[in-house]
């Protein structure tokens, strides 16, 4: 699939220098319930600060990050990890959704990219902006394009905008001629917002 989408990508010049540039699948293969708490931690915290807090959280749970110790964690190691009172309460609502639902890849695989979304905003600290991060890094949806994420957008206005402001309509307009692999385009994207 990536050599089919880089090859769609390398048309358009700039994503053609990000893909020279980046490498973004490096990432360690998380479990479906792991990457949920990943996204549930990055809520509106910086790259780095939400790096240090996973770390710490995870240290807590001795690296085992499953629903049943999550659950069963003292509220007060988790915020000392860093938590906020709000992200230990919705870890714990995602650990008693995973118990009761499937939602793996396997589980999810039937389901369009909106019914997932629609899934998985049932559990309660989980918006939009969280299940589209789980249909682009635990589903791997290969054409999702999250314009609720800042990075993403400030990345869009610093490449193809000169760092002007872009409206979300423009934003859709320059990520049509990354169809069908939008997700695979915006994971260039964050690398190189990242390097920053």
């Amino acid at each position: 699939m990536l050599d089919e989408a880089h090859s769609v990508l390398r048309r358009d010049p700039v994503m053609a220098d990000l893909i020279e540039r980046h490498d973004p699948y490096v990432e360690r293969d998380w479990d479906e319930y792991e990457r949920l708490c990943i996204t549930i931690i990055n809520q509106q915290l910086s790259t780095a600060s939400a790096a240090a807090v996973r770390e710490r959280v995870f240290e807590s749970l001795s690296g085992e990050v499953t629903p049943e110790n999550v659950l069963n964690a003292e509220d007060e190691a988790l915020r000392a990890a860093g938590l906020s009172e709000s992200k230990v309460e919705y870890m714990r609502n995602a650990a008693r959704a995973f118990r009761a639902n499937d939602y793996t890849r396997e589980g999810m695989a039937e389901y369009s990219n909106d019914e997932v979304v629609d899934r998985l905003t049932e559990i309660k600290g989980v918006g939009e902006w969280t299940a589209r991060m789980y249909l682009l890094f635990v589903l791997e949806r290969e054409d999702v394009l999250p314009l609720g994420d800042l990075a993403i957008r400030r990345a869009i206005e610093d490449l193809y905008g000169n760092g002007g402001e872009l409206s979300r309509a423009e934003m859709r307009d320059i990520a049509d001629q990354w169809r069908p692999y939008r997700s695979v385009a915006t994971r260039y994207l964050w690398a190189e917002y990242e390097s920053d």
